[in-house]
């Protein structure tokens, strides 16, 4: 056999500059191979200049800051506009990263017989173990599910919400993803059966938008020059070479999704629910055509969604440019004009409108009955301003007087609420905008084929002319957009299927007020409630070539002549197959089969329609197959809150229709991914960023050009290009999928939208490297034998190793309750607290001189193996990675996949909250002591330290002294009584600890006089001076500038002990128990005696 390869220490790219900070977490060696670290190792800035460096012994720590800041901006200095690039993110450093090159064992399971590497490494923790976890079925439901409790067994169903196939995703898609990775992990380590559904959604028009964006920049070709098989054939070889990037980004993620059940909208069986549900409802009387008004893109040449539709505020006259318009087009112009009364050369009506160029299609003018400007012309003809006709003035009280004119034109064929006028007052509807966005009026005049926005000012132009142009005014409007065109959204009146939805929405509000239905957070029934009490009828018909084909047929008599457009004797039938359907059509129209002609319906279905069946659909509806009878209806279901109403609304809807049951029980409907600076995702802000970038991390370079492959507008594409350099100026970091996870977590995803940043994320990529040097330290401390025990045997009565077994309890306890409630953020910040503040700052710090002892050793391997187990959901590659080396007793699990979560049941019996309380009171006084020695600057110094009690000496103190003196880092211990006299004398100091305990410690010989007195002379002085600063910016109004007179600024924090308290972050892992009850900067001593 082959010798183990190596491994390989490369440089992560991209390279991150010197000089950044370096925390605790962020170093190779961490809390347990540098003294700094931890309670029990106090670490201080020198304050003396270098040895040999005369530079630095004469410049002061004031200069030396500006002249590194100064190289630094020197070196980072942008190649255009010769402008200063901020500084890299906290922790950036160019630390080596390490490839995983050891072979694989059977079923590519990861080598874990071998050293751990001496730092995280996010490339080597994350290499290889998806490919296990798939290949070896982990995450396959078992087909005959157990409840290890006994009873029925326990079962979790869950729909991922399939993404574009063709699209890619990005941070927001990455929260939702970990939100259900995490809750179905979860799960799956407390026994239950668990089902989590992967799937692709075809995207109709998404999809075939791109699919002819690439065609028209790469082969100059456009919809209109390509047969619609061609299309369709070009849209199937884009799925083919890029649907399966979001499978991979998926996996890199970490989902631990049933792989053997993924599903694509567009697979047959697939297809097949959707003309069933189609066909049923059609049957049912809820799906019928009809001719309507519709949003409608002409670029696209197609009607539209809701949710693709964006709405544009515009504050005034904006100049916009518009798809097939060779001019930008001014928006946010009110134009007005006269329409003349007939018979009378005087009098005028004026209207205002914002689309003169609709006035072709206009039919009447309105105004309201009781508006006296007009009384005297009710039930007047008007003569239209350009084509001569007499148009009625009506009166109807829809209209509002106070608004522009008055009056208004009405054009019913491009205006929901003119159809609704001109129907209640019997008026003709006239269409003047054809499908390509161009005009078409009834006469076939002048305007015929101009493009409806370049038509604009030649009909100001013709009123002019007329003597009829009265003037224009800015006028905010709010713009309807198609997003996947950027064209503006026109309404014409079409032929159309429409889903009746007023009885499906009745049932759906009925669902939420009852309870059955439990949308989280609760705020959302509201809005739900409101939506439902008003939807409209859903127009299901898209003119595309990408989808799912409408299974209705235009049947005619032979010879009978027409088209789809022909009134009867033909008709439209619907059917499963066209063989059923020209059954159908034989039955109503009373003719033999033979004698019949069918045209198929060239529209597809809406995406959202499709969409709407998944839940059920993905398990084999409308058969009985075993899944649908076993995981449906689905436990739960996790989504953006943004598509409660396209989506989830639409779900419950028709799940109730056509299953008769509700598709979920629970909704949570998670906030929504913003930048550091609060904006939403999106292209032309550069902001958009793939996970994978954040996790493998990438250069400017690499940004750039995965920025070139999106296919965007030459516009949108310099946009975006200038923003993603002002953002990502460095490129990004390698942070690795556990830290991008729990970035995402740390968030209240039931509350407002989650500002995601790098340095977040790197901070808890610090966090890893924190609990990596842990395990190093803990898997050295094993001796032969050693072995994990049951909880259930676990039994100690040394007291700091039944505290920490108490706080791994409590910890335990909370995850659970956090994660049952849907909240991860509180079972994160529960298990994070423990690593951090219990094990790694105090037991792990508080043991090192207390190996020998078995207990010890045996709470140690307790705590790694159930922290890895709480920490497992949120960070699956770095666990996994720990767990397999642990020492496990025979008959453990093969994958942490499939170890107990530590519920509360299973390590209650240590919980002992008098214990904590005693812990706690112990290490107040170990802060005390560290504060004090931070803020006199002893670096490794150990001074005797007395604590004086306010009562008897509790039983506690004797027993964690050892305890107290290492996290102190104390000399001598001597305890005081109450009544006894403080340590007074030349080098004396104290300071409060807290419940009436004062800690002192002795300075003689430990620290040289002048300098001390210089330190903190320089500390008043700097005092003063902010303090001035700060009331001469109270006495302007204005607020300090940071590092100008604020107390944050960092001067002088190396006395005060500030720079302790600044890094007392849950995420970084330095300081934080410092942050727990008082932190270090606030340490407040007292001179018992003359420092000589």
């Amino acid at each position: 056999m082959a010798a183990p390869t190596l491994l390989r220490a490369v440089r992560c790219a991209p390279p991150r500059p010197l000089g950044a900070p370096r925390g605790i977490l962020g170093t190779p060696q961490g809390i347990l191979g540098s003294p700094r670290g931890g309670l029990g190792s106090p670490r201080a800035r020198s304050s003396g200049a270098a040895p040999g460096d005369p530079e630095r012994t004469r410049l002061s720590g004031r200069e030396q800051k500006r002249k590194r800041l100064r190289m630094r901006s020197q070196r980072e200095r942008p190649e255009k506009g010769g402008e200063v690039a901020p500084p890299p993110p906290m922790g950036w450093t160019p630390e080596p990263g390490l490839d995983y090159e050891h072979p694989l064992g059977a079923g590519g399971r990861k080598a874990t017989g071998v050293p751990l590497p001496p730092s995280y490494s996010p490339r080597y923790v994350e290499a290889a173990w998806s490919h296990w976890w798939e290949g070896e079925g982990f995450f396959t439901p078992p087909p005959s599910p157990q409840n290890p409790d006994g009873g029925d067994p326990k079962i979790l169903s869950m729909v991922l919400p399939p993404p574009n196939v063709t699209g890619s995703l990005h941070l927001g898609h990455a929260l939702g993803v970990t939100l259900q990775d995490v809750l179905a992990r979860w799960r799956r380590m407390q026994g239950w059966t668990v089902l989590w559904l992967p799937g692709t959604d075809h995207a109709g028009i998404a999809t075939q938008a791109v699919v002819e964006r690439w065609l028209w920049q790469r082969r100059g070709l456009r919809r209109q020059d390509v047969p619609p098989e061609q299309l369709l054939e070009a849209v199937w070889d884009w799925r083919q070479r890029h649907g399966d990037q979001i499978l991979q980004q998926l996996r890199a993620l970490g989902a631990s999704l049933d792989w053997s059940r993924c599903t694509f909208t567009m697979d047959p069986a697939f297809s097949g629910a959707v003309t069933g549900a189609f066909v049923r409802l059609h049957h049912s009387g809820l799906i019928r055509r009809d001719q309507r008004l519709v949003t409608w893109s002409c670029a696209l040449q197609s009607a539209l969604a809701d949710v693709e539709v964006e709405w544009r505020e515009l504050s005034g006259p904006t100049s916009l440019r518009v798809p097939g318009c060779p001019q930008p087009v001014t928006f946010g112009v009110l134009v007005t004009f006269a329409y003349p009364v007939e018979g009378e050369d005087d009098l005028e009506v004026p209207v205002a409108t914002t689309r003169p160029e609709t006035t072709l299609g206009d039919v009447a003018v309105a105004v309201n009955p009781g508006d006296p400007r007009y009384t005297h012309l009710h039930g007047r003809r008007l003569r239209h301003p350009i084509t001569g006709q007499l148009l009625p003035l009506i009166t109807d009280p829809s209209v509002e007087p106070g608004r522009g004119t008055g009056a208004v034109k009405v054009t019913p064929g491009h205006s929901p609420q003119d159809l609704l006028l001109a129907r209640s007052h019997g008026l003709p509807v006239v269409t003047v905008i054809g499908d390509d966005g161009t005009l078409c009026p009834p006469d076939r005049g002048w305007l015929q084929g101009v493009h409806r926005f370049a038509a604009r000012p030649l009909v100001v132009e013709a009123l002019a002319n007329r003597g009829l142009f009265r003037g224009t005014q800015d006028h905010p409007m709010t713009l309807p957009l198609c997003s996947r065109s950027g064209d503006v959204v026109e309404y014409l009146m079409k032929s159309q299927w429409f889903l009746r939805c007023r009885e499906m929405a009745e049932r759906a509000r009925e669902a939420v007020t009852s309870g059955r239905l439990q949308l989280i957070p609760k705020f959302h029934e509201k809005n739900w409630k409101t939506w439902m009490d008003n939807v409209g009828d859903w127009c299901l018909s898209r003119q595309l070539c990408w989808g799912h084909r409408v299974p209705a047929y235009w049947a005619e008599p032979l010879g009978g002549g027409g088209g789809p457009e022909s009134p009867p004797p033909g008709l439209w039938v619907v059917g499963a197959t066209e063989g059923s359907a020209h059954e159908a059509a034989a039955r109503a129209l009373r003719c033999p089969l033979q004698d019949l002609r069918l045209h198929r319906d060239p529209d597809v279905l809406d995406t959202w329609f499709s969409s709407a069946l998944f839940p059920f659909a993905a398990l084999g509806w409308p058969h009985q197959s075993p899944d649908l009878g076993r995981f449906y209806p689905n436990s739960l279901l996790v989504t953006g809150s943004d598509l409660l109403f396209f989506w989830v609304s639409r779900m419950v809807m028709l799940g109730l229709q056509l299953t008769g049951q509700l598709p979920f029980a629970q909704v949570l409907l998670h906030s929504l991914v913003r930048d550091a600076h609060g904006r939403k995702m999106s292209k032309s802000l550069g902001n958009v960023i793939d996970p994978r970038d954040v996790i493998a991390g990438a250069t400017p370079q690499e940004l750039r050009e995965r920025l070139n492959q999106r296919g965007l507008d030459p516009r949108e594409l310099a946009l975006a290009t200038d923003g993603q350099r002002r953002e990502f100026p460095h490129g990004i970091p390698e942070c690795g999928a556990d830290a991008l996870r729990m970035a995402l977590c740390a968030h209240n995803v039931q509350g407002a939208d989650v500002r995601l940043s790098v340095p977040a994320i790197l901070a808890q990529r610090r966090f890893c490297n924190k609990v990596w040097n842990a395990l190093r330290f803990v898997l050295g401390t094993q001796r032969p034998g050693d072995r994990i025990q049951d909880p259930q045997q676990v039994q100690v009565t040394d007291w700091l190793s039944r505290w920490a077994l108490s706080r791994l309890a409590g910890s335990a306890q909370e995850a659970s309750r956090a994660l049952a409630a849907l909240e991860p953020q509180g079972a994160l910040l529960a298990v994070q607290s423990f690593w951090l503040r219990s094990f790694c700052d105090v037991y792990l710090e508080a043991s090192k001189r207390r190996l020998c002892v078995r207990e010890v050793r045996v709470t140690l391997l307790t705590c790694a193996d159930l922290g890895l187990r709480l920490l497992a959901p949120f960070a699956p590659f770095l666990t996994e990675e720990l767990w397999q080396r642990l020492p496990h007793p025979p008959g453990a699990p093969p994958t942490l996949s499939h170890a107990l979560f530590p519920d509360h049941a299973h390590v209650a019996q240590w919980r002992d909250p008098r214990l904590e309380a005693d812990v706690a009171a112990m290490l107040e006084v170990a802060r005390a002591v560290r504060g004090l020695r931070d803020i006199l600057g002893l670096r490794g110094a150990r001074p005797p330290v007395a604590v004086l009690c306010p009562a008897p000496i509790p039983d506690w103190l004797p027993a964690l002294g050892p305890a107290l003196q290492v996290l102190a880092g104390a000399g001598s211990l001597e305890l005081l009584p109450p009544g006894a006299e403080p340590p007074v004398g030349p080098g004396w100091v104290g300071a409060p600890a807290g419940n009436g305990s004062h800690v002192f410690i002795g300075l003689q010989g430990l620290l040289e006089p002048s300098a001390a007195r210089t330190q903190i002379q320089s500390r008043v002085l700097g005092l003063q001076r902010r303090l001035r600063g700060i009331r001469g910016t109270q006495a302007s109004g204005g607020t300090p500038a940071s590092g100008e007179g604020t107390p944050e600024s960092g001067e002088g924090t190396q006395a005060s002990g500030g720079t302790q308290a600044s890094e007392g972050t849950q995420a970084s892992g330095e300081g934080t128990q410092a942050s727990e009850d008082t932190p270090m900067s606030s340490t407040k001593y007292q001179q018992v005696g003359p420092l000589r």
